[in-house]
């Protein structure tokens, strides 16, 4: 499988492998990304069958086993399903997520025990500074949870803008509209009066990189394409209750 490397931000390397046969004739992207610095963290560590070309190319970065963190938005397979095999490749990573991904999964998937992170909590890696924010339901599963690289002003997005398609690794222009065509494919949101709220709140960190999981990642203003995808849900949430 062929895994394409961009630097989104300063430090931050994107790891891209394109999927033609999903969402065909367009095709659909799974990315993983690097934090670079003196504790590495990964965040989406992509299916099992994907392990060694995604570690092959972090390995042009830096050594697999420097990783000292591995990370992602919730319990799913393509966010953590080689989770172990990079526990195993790197001795001192350790698993980063809230308290109730830990409590219901990764206390018993997890090779070694998880570091739970409160929401709101932020963490020293050495030269990069990340919070942790709990989005329940958000766009899916109990348990999901971000994390906002705040030196860089980078927020990982995890589900949140997928797009299908495999456009430039970084793009200017607005990723809503095609998030919101993909979602009219999928239906993969939870709609829930709070689906809306908690994206505003993502807006209110203003990330001027937003580092999209599936898709071209946006570098710009962040809280305003993350306010016009809450307006997209929020009408999208009073249609079906009406």
């Amino acid at each position: 499988m062929d895994v394409r490397t961009a630097e989104i931000a300063d430090g931050i390397y994107r790891f891209s492998s394109y999927v033609p046969e999903i969402a065909a004739p367009a095709g659909f992207t799974f990315n993983q990304y690097l934090i670079d610095a003196e504790q590495p963290l990964l965040f989406h560590t992509g299916p099992r069958h994907m392990y060694q070309a995604v570690s092959a190319a972090m390995a042009r970065i830096l050594p697999v086993a420097s990783l000292r963190w591995l990370s992602f938005g919730h319990v799913e397979s393509d966010e953590c399903g080689s989770m172990n095999l990079w526990l195993a490749a790197a001795p001192e990573a350790q698993v980063l997520h809230g308290a109730t991904a830990c409590m219901v999964s990764l206390n018993d998937l997890a090779d070694r025990p998880p570091r739970i992170l409160a929401d709101g909590e932020t963490l020293d890696l050495g030269g990069r500074r990340i919070r942790w924010i709990d989005t329940p339901h958000v766009p899916h599963a109990w348990e999901s949870g971000l994390i906002f690289e705040e030196t860089t002003g980078t927020l990982f997005t995890g589900d949140l803008f997928t797009h299908v398609g495999d456009g430039a690794a970084l793009t200017h222009e607005s990723l809503v509209a095609a998030a919101a065509a993909t979602e009219a494919m999928f239906r993969s949101t939870s709609l829930t009066p709070q689906t809306a709220p908690t994206i505003r709140r993502l807006a209110g960190l203003a990330p001027r990189t937003l580092a999209v999981m599936h898709g071209s990642c946006f570098s710009g203003d962040g809280a305003r394409e993350l306010q016009a995808l809450a307006d997209y849900y929020q009408a999208a949430f009073e249609t079906a209750a009406a």
